[in-house]
């Protein structure tokens, strides 16, 4: 048993709260990639103006998925989408190079040692592409802008689609979704 005020008291107190911590990031970060976000859209075909019903489906956050289409005459078309994105790396970064400007002795300081030299990020940008497909063959392809990259579909966005006729779908998704839970 540790005496109170001893050191070994504070470093075992501090050591259970990192465990803790770091616990409970992973649980969250286990559940938020668990779950299943769905979405629905509106849409218009041009010419005429005839309703067309959107809905998407992600275990993501919405960066990738699967997405369907149905036509005011039935028609349903289905297949994927995915938003553009690309890593960006830290590589070559020396971020522990330079503190002495902030200060006498802060390079010397034991809190923090160098940033890891290979460390990547991902950019979100804010098209997404889908190619969708009816029963018979037929493709729509479909671009769209999100209005909040880093959230994906689920920050709601607007675009439009081509049908193999030449007709266009203008496409509008609300921000917001619904999660399901866990898959």
């Amino acid at each position: 048993m540790l005496r109170k005020g001893s050191p070994f008291e504070t470093s075992t107190q501090c050591g259970a709260l990192r465990v803790a911590l770091s616990t409970l990031l992973c649980a969250g970060i286990a559940l938020m990639s668990a779950c299943t976000s769905i979405g629905t859209g509106s849409g218009s075909v041009a010419p005429g103006g005839a309703p067309v019903n959107f809905s998407w489906k992600s275990t993501n956050g919405g960066t990738s998925g699967t997405m369907s289409a149905t036509l005011d005459d039935g028609k349903t078309y289905s297949g994927s989408y995915l938003q553009i994105t690309h890593q960006v790396s830290t590589q070559g970064f020396e971020w522990d190079r330079g503190w002495s400007a902030w200060g006498a002795g802060w390079n010397d300081w034991d809190g923090w040692g160098p940033f890891p030299m290979d460390a990547f990020a991902t950019e979100y940008s804010d098209r997404v592409t889908a190619t969708l497909q009816d029963a018979d063959g037929q493709r729509m392809r479909c671009t769209f802008h999100l209005n909040t990259p880093v959230d994906g579909m689920t920050g709601g966005g607007q675009g439009k689609c081509q049908l193999r006729n030449g007709r266009t779908v203008d496409a509008v998704f609300p921000r917001g979704s619904t999660r399901l839970g866990t898959t």
